[in-house]
């Protein structure tokens, strides 16, 4: 099983090894992260790099294909290689995967067009315009579409498409591996429950995080 992980300058670190770290321990999965072009990929901060290991069209028949989020994204909303291969891929995939605006990738592809998705809760609403149904809940599953909300989400997405591809014992053997059972010291983890100066400084920053 072949599971494609893309890749592209200024992509999100935990929407790429998050879902990694899940998915590499599915039994009979083989990685491979993917870009425009073989070789090291910088994370939006600069200071973290991946190694692509084969350029697009070396993986045109992935079995699962994982989509990022980050800000070097709109760099390839219009048409060009990624959404063009992304179309193909998904031709042959039993599973086609977004983390956070990773989902607007896919939507801008037209792979979601009147399909349910979400996003992180910055951009939720930009599905809209794109064609698909924006839901606010953090991981979306519509046919063998599977969208998660932001970043940290990826890890529930992982965890939920390990469910359907490899059954319930075996995602759950997994999270139990990985101590996976969060207590997160505040309740701010989305706009609904953080306090409100919080939410008003995430939105002055808005550019800075998902443009």
């Amino acid at each position: 099983m072949q599971i494609a992980i893309l890749l592209y300058e200024r992509f999100t670190a935990l929407d790429v090894v998050g879902p990694y770290d899940v998915l590499a321990h599915l039994p009979g999965a083989e990685i491979v992260f993917v870009a425009e072009r073989p070789g090291p990929v910088t994370n939006e901060v600069g200071t973290l790099q991946l190694v692509a290991g084969a350029a697009l069209d070396e993986v045109p028949r992935p079995d699962v294909v994982v989509v990022p989020g980050g800000p070097g994204q709109n760099a390839h909303m219009s048409d060009g290689p990624v959404r063009r291969w992304l179309r193909r891929a998904d031709e042959h995939s039993t599973w086609t995967a977004s983390v956070c605006t990773g989902s607007l990738l896919l939507a801008a592809a037209g792979l979601l067009a009147g399909r349910r998705a979400t996003s992180h809760w910055l951009r939720r609403d930009d599905l809209v315009g794109l064609g698909a149904v924006e839901v606010g809940e953090r991981v979306v599953f519509d046919g063998k579409y599977v969208t998660a909300a932001g970043v940290s989400a990826g890890l529930d997405m992982a965890l939920a498409l390990a469910g359907r591809i490899a059954g319930d014992a075996t995602a759950q053997a997994i999270q139990l591996a990985h101590e996976y059972a969060p207590e997160p010291p505040y309740q701010a983890g989305n706009p609904a429950t953080a306090p409100r100066a919080v939410t008003e400084a995430i939105l002055a920053r808005r550019a800075t995080i998902v443009n």
